[in-house]
């Protein structure tokens, strides 16, 4: 079998290389040259961990290639997953329109096909309910038949970044949306390698599955904005929200994951496909409540540490030199959009704060989105040189332990504002710092 994949960001490219990892023979098509030829070389153009040498081996092994000729993928695959933007619009709206172009060239050049052969069209990209009846319909306004020459099939993804291969490789379920038996059992065909310690393929109608993917990361973010409530709760009624998270996330209708206060939501999906979901509900005239509160939520977050800052020092940051440890909108990953951090950095700047920077992967995404209105820093100390206070807003491994010795000489005045709890309060004032951290009591600067 033979599969194509049309993009190659994160999605694409995760999904195209773990295809070719399994024995698949996979194209993988985008329209920016540099990309491909970067690609076609091994390297990856995003930073993702254990996925370069997979697209390395698979490329030297011919399973996987890069192009930018849809003509030829598309005549030469039996399947076609569109992994591709949907970047959301001025009103949330998530916008179709690089999805129904490719839609629109597939079935002109299909159309042109002779003889014609059925093809299966996956929609992998996070659309909007609805949005495989409108593809369906690009490919019939083309001339062709559906169920005959072509059908949509919705299959949406659930990666987190940083662990995308391996929730790839080991996926939870995978969700397959639609009503064609012959479409259904081709999916199945392509994802039991995946699935051999018995987890489900969920095979459902379109929307549905459309509906799961959005409904799934809604809930996940719903569950972020309300233990940051509950941490903000803590800190004015002295409650300690690490061992509230314990006590609760045992409980296993709750759960532990994503019960970790902090400075909020960030990255491609969650901001973007609560927003999608909210404008879904405003077509059908029904207010989500719940989901406006979990936005509100998220934005008064991000302005959380630069309000710490800002009264620490006395109500005014102008001039104030601060250090910021991390970028990037979780660790493991170069991806800033909508990052946590890069509101805090803002929220600094506006204020007339200083910055110089560090995180390990970031800083070359956030160069071309910042330039030079912050500092950069070779490595985490060097950050420190100068600075009034130290700023913690992604959590890589690397600032979990870090050298205190070293720290403390970089950084005389001894002053931490932690957005992700990293440090045991205990400890930091044992060391003698100023610590102030998400829904735990804050240590105090020394008086001596």
């Amino acid at each position: 079998m033979h599969i194509a994949v049309i993009g190659t960001g994160y999605v694409g490219l995760v999904t195209g290389t773990c295809f070719a990892e399994t024995g698949f023979r996979v194209s993988c098509v985008d329209i920016d040259e540099d990309k491909v030829r970067t690609l076609q070389s091994g390297r990856s153009t995003i930073y993702e961990a254990g996925l370069e040498p997979l697209i390395q081996r698979s490329v030297r092994e011919r399973r996987l290639s890069f192009t930018t000729d849809l003509l030829k993928a598309a005549m030469e695959a039996d399947v076609l997953f569109l992994a591709l933007p949907t970047p959301p619009g001025a009103d949330g709206r998530a916008d179709l329109s690089f999805v129904l172009k490719v839609a629109d060239d597939l079935g002109a050049i299909w159309a042109e096909a002779s003889p014609r052969r059925y093809r299966v069209v996956v929609n992998k990209s996070t659309v909007p309910v609805g949005t495989a009846d409108q593809v369906r319909q690009t490919l019939e306004a083309r001339g062709l038949a559906a169920g005959t020459d072509f059908d949509v099939v919705s299959n949406p993804e659930f990666l987190r970044e940083g662990v995308a291969v391996s929730d790839f490789m080991k996926p939870e379920r995978v969700v397959v949306g639609t009503n064609s038996q012959r479409a259904a059992d081709i999916m199945r065909s392509i994802y039991e390698p995946f699935v051999r310690q018995g987890n489900p393929i969920l095979v459902m109608d379109e929307r549905s599955s459309e509906m799961t993917k959005y409904a799934a990361n809604a809930f996940l973010a719903m569950k972020v904005s309300f233990i940051n409530e509950i941490a903000n709760l803590c800190e004015l009624t002295g409650a300690t929200v690490d061992e509230v998270r314990v006590g609760i996330g045992l409980d296993s209708r709750i759960g532990n994951q994503f019960l970790y206060p902090g400075l909020g939501f960030g990255g491609s999906c969650f901001p973007k496909d609560v927003q999608a979901l909210l404008r879904t509900s405003a077509d059908h005239e029904y207010g989500f409540e719940t989901l406006e509160a979990v936005l509100r939520v998220n934005r008064r977050q991000h302005e959380k540490l630069p309000k710490w800052i800002e009264k620490h020092f006395g109500g005014s940051l102008e001039g104030v030199p601060l250090a910021v440890w991390g970028l990037a909108f979780k660790a493991k990953t170069d991806d800033i959009r909508e990052s946590p951090a890069l509101a805090v950095v803002r929220g600094l700047l506006e204020r007339g704060a200083v910055v110089t920077a560090f995180d390990p992967e970031a800083m070359e995404n956030t160069r071309r989105l910042l330039g030079n209105r912050i500092a950069y820093a070779a490595d985490m100390y060097e950050a420190l040189d100068g600075a009034a206070a130290l700023v913690i807003c992604t959590e890589w491994h690397e600032f979990r332990r870090p050298e205190w010795d070293e720290v403390t000489r970089r950084l005389p005045d001894r002053v931490v504002f932690d957005g992700r709890n990293l440090y045991r309060p205990a400890r930091m004032a044992e060391l003698g710092f100023a610590y102030y951290s998400v829904g735990r009591p804050h240590i105090e600067p020394r008086n001596d």
